[in-house]
This record gives C-alpha cells, sequence and structure tokens, in this order.
C-alpha cells in the first residue's frame, strides 16, 4: 500500500509563529485525504470519523463531512480494506490510478512527475529510498499541500497556490469524481465526496491569492520520507 510521505515538524524548533486557525483546517483536511488515500482506515479510525462533530451547515462541503461520519459509522474496517484493495491495488491494477501522470497524460511516470521531482527539491522535499510509489500519488500531494499550508513564512500562500495549480488543481478534483462513480466504492464513495468538494472549495481559496514572479522562498522543510502511517 502506499504511504503518505511525511517530515518532522520544523515550525516548532524554528520558534516559526503557529499557524492561523483556518489554515491548520485546511493543513488537517489535505492530511485526512492524504492517509485515507496511502491506506484503509482502521476500526478506531472509522468510529473517530463516526463520532467527529460535524456543521449542520448546508453547504457541500459541510454535507460531504456529515457523509463521512455516516459512512464511516456504517462500515467495518475489513470491508475498507477490500473495498481499498479493489480499488487502488486490484489483480495488477485497480479500479482507480491515483497518480497525476496517469490522469494528464494516460501514462505513469510522466512529465507531470519530472515536473513535481523539480519543485519539490526547491522546495525542500526529498524523496527517501524507502518509498516505492511515485511522488505524484494523490496521498503524497495531499500530504505535501498540508505541509505548505502550515507554513506561516512571508509567501507562502504564493509557494501554496502555485503548487495547487501546477500538480493537484489540474486533475485531483476529476480523480475524486471518478472514486464517487467506482463500483467498488461504498465508504470511498463518500471519501471521493469529501476530496471534490474540498479541492473545488480550497481552489477558489488559492485563486484569490494575489501572485508574483518572484523566487520561491527557502526550502518550507527539509526533506520528506514515508515512513510515517
Amino acid at each position: 500500500m502506499t504511504e503518505a510521505p511525511a517530515t518532522h515538524d520544523a515550525t516548532a524548533s524554528a520558534g516559526i509563529a503557529s499557524p492561523e486557525p483556518e489554515d491548520q483546517l485546511r493543513a488537517d483536511t489535505y492530511r485526512v485525504l492524504g492517509r485515507l488515500l496511502a491506506a484503509p482506515p482502521d476500526a478506531e479510525t472509522l468510529g473517530l470519523f463516526a463520532t467527529a462533530p460535524v456543521s449542520n451547515e448546508d453547504n457541500l462541503l459541510a454535507v460531504a463531512w456529515r457523509m463521512l461520519a455516516l459512512s464511516a459509522e456504517r462500515s467495518t474496517a475489513d470491508q475498507v480494506v477490500d473495498e481499498y484493495e479493489a480499488l487502488f491495488i486490484g489483480l495488477g491494477r485497480g479500479e482507480l490510478v491515483p497518480f497525476a501522470s496517469w490522469y494528464l497524460t494516460g501514462f505513469l511516470m510522466e512529465q507531470p512527475l519530472a515536473r513535481l521531482r523539480t519543485d519539490m527539491q526547491k522546495l525542500g522535499f526529498e524523496r527517501q529510498d524507502n518509498v516505492a510509489e511515485p511522488e505524484d500519488h494523490a496521498a503524497a500531494l495531499c500530504e505535501i499541500m498540508a505541509l505548505l499550508a502550515e507554513d506561516t513564512r512571508p509567501g507562502s500562500l504564493e509557494v501554496q497556490a502555485a503548487f495547487f495549480e501546477t500538480h493537484i488543481g489540474t486533475w485531483m478534483a476529476r480523480f475524486f469524481r471518478d472514486m464517487q462513480e467506482a463500483n467498488a466504492a461504498r465508504f470511498y464513495r463518500a471519501v471521493g465526496q469529501l476530496g471534490e468538494q474540498y479541492i473545488n472549495t480550497d481552489q477558489s481559496y488559492l485563486e484569490m491569492v494575489e501572485r508574483s514572479d518572484a523566487a520561491p522562498p527557502e526550502p518550507v522543510r527539509p526533506g520528506i520520507s514515508g515512513d510515517e502511517s
């Protein structure tokens, strides 16, 4: 199974201010999506989703959170493992292929991956040898966005907007729509609904960020690994 990338938190150790609540919420949502895409949730995690407080608002994102809670309540860990394997692993290949290169070119490990690797290097993310999957896996991209959203230095929003536009906005909402329509999807149909609505919401937010042609800031994090579950 694919594991989402992780880093240690350099923000606290460097004495940099904590993220604003709305940015921490953005980071947390990306991290939830990343971990659900990296591996099926266990029984404890399903229980947390089922009992987590959710908004009663009528917007599509709030509805998606409520659907995830309801789906988690109705699912067992064993069922979700089987579903995850059918969707993402399968015999040779799962029903879904969660890679940017696949969605943008129809092939794996193409130009979108090369461009991502260049941008990751600029931002200070490093692939470690124990990571088997290419870096343009949806789980990895969500985790990178979570880390970027937690960065509080000047210029961070510009970096986030540029990264999103190049590596996420071009394909990931479509991937989450495909997840909702997948034959094997039950619990993950709700994940797909949440993912699509959140990607659309964050895209609208980041499109309002004023962009400049200035060079990117110093690396956001010292490295990236795939050993966190």
